[in-house]
């Protein structure tokens, strides 16, 4: 088959390029039979092509012949030759189809956009053809609006959608975003080399030896490395925002870990900035005291250094990251040039002041009496340890500003793991050199060398023509245990160390001042804590937590003034330790958890690992200081309490929730394995409340004997055009779960679309639940409207009670004078609250328009109402209000309101009186049993009223009372009617039988001719054959009444054995008199059949 790809084809006869998509849409137009057969051609059909445009323009090709109805397309006078216009016309359909990869459809093509959050700030959320749309019919006569097709045909909106987002200016435009090196690499180097380096790790070395101090620098990068990994595969398991160790660890554990965290991190690093400044502060105070310049005293002139040195470190954070990233970039030079001016010492020949302070340059003797440690009198290996850790943390520098990288999940990971592996090289470098260069003990005395014919005491100095032996005796100035200025005293410059501590310092000053504000800006904006929302609040293009700054700057300043960091910093140390935790157990949580959503880029990683990192973490907060540890740990317990209570309104798809589904799942799973046992049945129920909103009374009452003990299930049918009722019904599933939450009632909601109510109730019973997690009884309100109901209604009313029997299923029906249904009093009150919306609507507009003068105030008063749609809206609304006063509704109303929170109030001192008057396994007697289990029942006492006979009542309550103890179930009295089976009173039969009268068929005072007709037209109807054969049945739930009205008047609830009918034997009418007059005039009752199987038992 050969296809015609001429320039007189297509209407924009591009030139052919490689390496581009293309779609051409083809017009399916007629052409004149005649000539389709005359030219016996192949269909044409739409060309995918790969051209290199770079217009990106899309070709239409059209058959030969069909040049006028084309024409008549261009009618319109839309230009083909405009790179954004063209249509799509189709003969057959008068519809413009939009093809996407050959085919007339309006799905989508994969695209980023679609998947974003809304209000993403790296792009707009933009909306897929719904199912809805693709797979119902086409609508007629859809427009394509120019430049739309392009986007359509590559899967980016709707026809017809305005393309308003490449209108709109781009959010991130002028925002600085850094990349790996200068936003993650750099900070992280500058945070872990710290002021350690230079003044505690030859002290270390002394103290431990080369052997164990590299042990030691070893055991606290697997903490930070395992940290790192963990990191680096939570940042790379989807879109990091700003927040840095709270966001990981909120996106990943819940609100609940992150929020405590989070705000312990902030504080930690707000604290952190004062540490750096007074490390700085006080080395500047003792070169002033070096030179006599001091301005005060030592701790005053820390105090006044340490102020003005925040204050310029807070200019250069306000001022933007762009400048505090050249800031970083300028210290990390002079950091590296200090260390490497370290190393150059090292190999420089030392002279004779730098040999009587122990430096040797490399000897093989130093090093091999320096390998073994030499701990002094209260320090130990762990000791040691606690007091280097400090100087590995700082590993989350870069992902504390996460919201400033280009691209978080690439920068995060490179940048912190190089980080760590170079500044583990110079720790291990630094530490080796300096243990290989410098004895422990030195005195500092040029004289004290070595004369001939002197006893040497066999030390390395000793080899080297020194003689240190007296600081065996004595202490001395230097040395690795005694100097901590070694570094400057071994370098080949010794200010270059000098400024080598300033940068570290100012460094990490700097590095915890941006930090602070961020991790707490971004705990505010997810809104855990209301009131830190007045912190959210960001300024400028990059969103600058200025108040954020500010908080952090006070906290600083007041610790730097307070000047009592020696009890603060182990706090802190373990705050940051507390966060490495969470993100290792984090990391293992999510692994853990099997989560689908659990895709980390990051690889190398293992949930073992991260789990072991966790403990380590742990672990070392004791050894750096249990007290501070224990500190953290009820600091934190506290925030997270709060922050479980508070429940704020989030949905991070946290790893929590994901294990939690999978122990559910499992627990569920685990549970079928199981056999049921009499001992562990309770009730569990499927309600049939409609919407649960709509009959809270009947929820009210179910709740109270499921609420935590047994499954509860509100269920609706929807019956009409299934199109309509599945729309409805999957419009308004999440609304109604989400009513149930918020009044606090377990359980969940479920709903069904069904050609009868019948049809979907048996679709429930018979689906609901999973496993052993299945309802066992159903509960449904009496209908109270039964005579006034159309005969299907009723046919499906008792057909579902039928059908709860057929499934073994028990039923429960419960009757309250003023009937269940308050749709009607919910419509009232929406009804009132959109009047009050509108009125207060309208007076706003009122009030902004006061100002106005003349015909221009008026104008302006009647355009914004018409904005507002309250011209129109009024008259309707107060046309509604009239009628539902003229219908006299508003006493009945409140009493029905009344009646549909009697369940939710405390019931008092009371009783529940059980007839059972048929044994149906023991549920008539359970539920009242649980319900006394419950606040709101408890002062209420069981009353037992059960059948028997006269001349044998004495025997039956003891036979009663011994079974009721046997079931453990205590009760305050025990009533043996004898008397059940006579017959009711003529008044009582009189009512019963005028009731029944409009549906009988009286076919016996007919011919048969007629009878049978009768029968036929109403079948519905109660014969007088059936009336008499069942008419002892209606004696007893005549007389059932009588007694119930003597001896239960008073009751807080009845509970009464649910008589059963028999099918296709009683007829529904029937059935529907007798529960009619078994239940009337009297207070709540429930009607209770179990399915005959026991739930009861006296066997332990």
């Amino acid at each position: 088959m050969s296809m015609n790809n001429s320039s007189s084809v297509f209407l924009d006869a591009a030139p052919n390029h490689p390496n581009r998509f293309q779609v051409n849409v083809i017009n399916e137009s007629h052409e004149s039979s005649a000539a389709a057969d005359s030219n016996h051609d192949p269909p044409h059909y739409e060309e995918t092509s790969f051209v290199d445009d770079t217009h990106n323009r899309l070709r239409i090709s059209f058959r030969p012949g069909n040049q006028e109805l084309y024409d008549n397309f261009l009618q319109n006078g839309e230009s083909t030759k405009t790179d954004a216009s063209f249509h799509v016309y189709d003969s057959h359909t008068n519809t413009y189809y939009l093809q996407t990869f050959g085919h007339n459809t309006m799905d989508a093509v994969p695209k980023i956009d679609y998947y974003r959050n809304t209000g993403s700030i790296s792009g707009a959320k933009m909306n897929r053809p719904t199912l809805y749309e693709i797979h119902e019919q086409l609508a007629k006569n859809v427009a394509v609006t120019p430049g739309s097709v392009d986007r359509v045909a590559n899967g980016d909106g709707m026809p017809g959608e305005e393309q308003s987002e490449n209108k709109e200016e781009d959010p991130n435009a002028g925002t600085v975003k850094f990349g790996w090196v200068k936003g993650v690499l750099v900070r992280c180097m500058l945070n872990i080399w710290g002021v350690m380096l230079f003044i505690r790790l030859s002290w270390i070395v002394g103290e431990a030896g080369i052997g164990l101090g590299v042990i030691i620098i070893c055991l606290a990068v697997t903490v930070t490395a395992i940290t790192g990994l963990s990191t680096s595969a939570i940042a790379t398991n989807g879109f990091v925002r700003g927040g840095g160790a709270y966001y990981l660890i909120s996106r990943s554990l819940g609100p609940e870990f992150g929020g405590s965290i989070g705000l312990i991190f902030a504080f930690a690093n707000a604290v952190a900035v004062a540490m750096y400044v007074v490390g700085f502060a006080e080395t500047v105070v003792d070169l002033l005291a070096e030179s006599n310049s001091m301005m005060v005293d030592k701790t005053n002139d820390i105090r006044i250094i340490g102020s003005i040195t925040v204050v310029i470190l807070l200019g250069i954070s306000v001022a933007g990251m762009e400048w505090e990233a050249k800031a970083q970039v300028i210290l990390l030079v002079i950091l590296l040039i200090a260390i490497a001016n370290f190393f150059i010492g090292t190999v420089i020949p030392s002279n004779h002041e730098k040999r009587s302070r122990g430096f040797f340059n490399y000897q093989a003797s130093i090093f091999a009496e320096n390998f073994g440690p030499s701990f002094t009198e209260g320090e130990g290996f762990f000791s040691v340890f606690a007091i280097f850790f400090p100087a590995a943390t700082g590993i989350l520098a870069g992902a504390n500003i996460s919201g400033d990288l280009e691209d978080p999940q690439d920068a995060i990971p490179r940048g912190t793991m190089l980080a760590i592996l170079i500044t583990t090289i110079a720790y291990i470098g630094v530490a080796i050199c300096v243990g290989a260069c410098v004895v422990r003990d030195a005195t500092g005395n040029v004289n004290d060398t070595i004369i001939s014919g002197m006893n040497c005491n066999g030390s390395a100095a000793c080899g080297l023509g020194y003689d240190f032996s007296r600081c065996l005796n004595q202490k001395c100035s230097y040395g690795l245990m005694n100097n901590f200025q070694v570094m400057s005293m071994v370098s080949g410059f010794g200010p270059l160390i000098t400024a080598g501590i300033f940068s570290a310092t100012l460094s990490s000053a700097l590095a915890s001042l941006v930090s602070a504000p961020k991790v707490f800006q971004a705990l505010c904006k997810d809104n855990i804590y209301k009131a830190l929302q007045f912190f959210a609040k960001g300024y400028g293009k990059n969103n600058e937590p200025l108040r954020g700054y500010i908080l952090t700057f006070i906290i600083a300043m007041a610790f730097i003034l307070i000047a009592e960091l020696n009890t603060i910093a182990p706090i802190i140390s373990n705050f940051f330790l507390a966060s490495y935790a969470l993100i290792n157990f984090s990391c293992f949580h999510a692994s853990y958890a099997k989560s689908p959503g659990w895709r980390p880029a990051y690889g190398i990683y293992n949930m073992w690992v991260s789990l072991f990192g966790a403990i380590l973490c742990c672990a070392v907060m004791f050894v750096i200081n249990w007290w501070a540890a224990v500190i953290t740990y009820v600091i934190e317990f506290f925030l997270y309490v709060y922050v479980t209570y508070k429940k704020p309104d989030v949905n991070w798809g946290s790893s929590t929730q994901a294990l939690s589904y999978v122990s559910a799942l499992d627990n569920a799973l685990e549970l079928t394995t199981v056999e049921d046992h009499v001992k562990n049945f309770r009730p569990q129920c499927i309600v049939l409340t409609g919407g649960p909103m709509t009959r809270p009374a009947l929820l009210d009452i179910t709740h109270a004997f499921t609420k935590n003990s047994g499954l509860c299930i509100c269920c609706e049918v929807y019956v009409g055009p299934r199109k309509e009722c599945v729309k409805e019904m999957n419009s308004s599933m999440a609304k109604k779960q989400a009513w149930l939450l918020k009044n606090k009632i377990k359980a969940f909601y479920a709903a069904v679309a069904a050609d009868s109510f019948r049809d979907g109730v048996r679709s429930l019973l018979q689906a609901s639940g999973l496993g052993r997690m299945k309802p066992n009884t159903m509960v449904i309100g009496f209908k109270k409207n039964w005579r006034k109901a159309p005969p299907a209604e009723i046919e499906n009313y008792v057909g579902i009670i039928h059908d709860a029997f057929d499934f073994e299923i028990g039923v429960v029906i419960v009757r309250i004078s003023q009937g269940f249904d308050i749709s009607q009093v919910l419509q009232v009150q929406d009804e009132l609250e959109k009047l009050e919306q509108e009125r207060l609507a309208l007076e706003a507009t009122i009030k902004d328009n006061e100002s106005e003068e003349g015909s221009k105030g008026i104008r302006g008063l009647f355009k914004k109402a018409g904005k507002l749609n309250i011209t129109k809206q009024i008259p309707k609304k107060d046309s509604g209000v009239n009628t539902i006063q003229s219908m006299h509704v508003g006493e009945f109303n409140q009493r029905l309101v009344e009646a549909s929170t009697q369940f939710k109030k405390k019931q008092g001192k009371g009783t529940i009186d059980i007839w059972w008057l048929f044994d149906d396994g023991g549920l008539t007697l359970l539920i009242p049993y649980i319900l006394t289990l419950r606040k709101k029942w408890k002062d209420c006492k069981l009353r037992i009223y059960v059948g028997g006979k006269i001349n044998r009542i004495e025997e039956e309550k003891i036979a009663m009372a011994s079974l009721l103890s046997k079931f453990r179930i205590k009760f305050a009295d025990i009533h043996i009617i004898g008397d059940i089976n006579i017959k009711p009173n003529k008044e009582s039969w009189k009512f019963f039988e005028e009731m029944i009268e409009p549906y009988r068929l009286h076919e016996s005072c007919k011919d048969l001719t007629t009878a049978e007709k009768l029968k036929r037209e109403t079948p519905w109807k109660i014969t007088d054959s059936e009336l008499e054969a069942f008419k002892e049945k209606s004696y007893r739930q005549v007389r059932l009444n009588e007694l119930l009205q003597e001896h239960s008047r008073a009751a807080n609830l009845i509970v009464l054995s649910l008589p059963v009918a028999r099918k296709a034997t009683v007829s529904d009418i029937l059935y529907m008199a007798w529960l009619e007059i078994l239940t009337k005039n009297l207070p709540p009752v429930l009607l209770v059949r179990g399915n005959h199987k026991n739930v009861l038992t006296f066997y332990s």
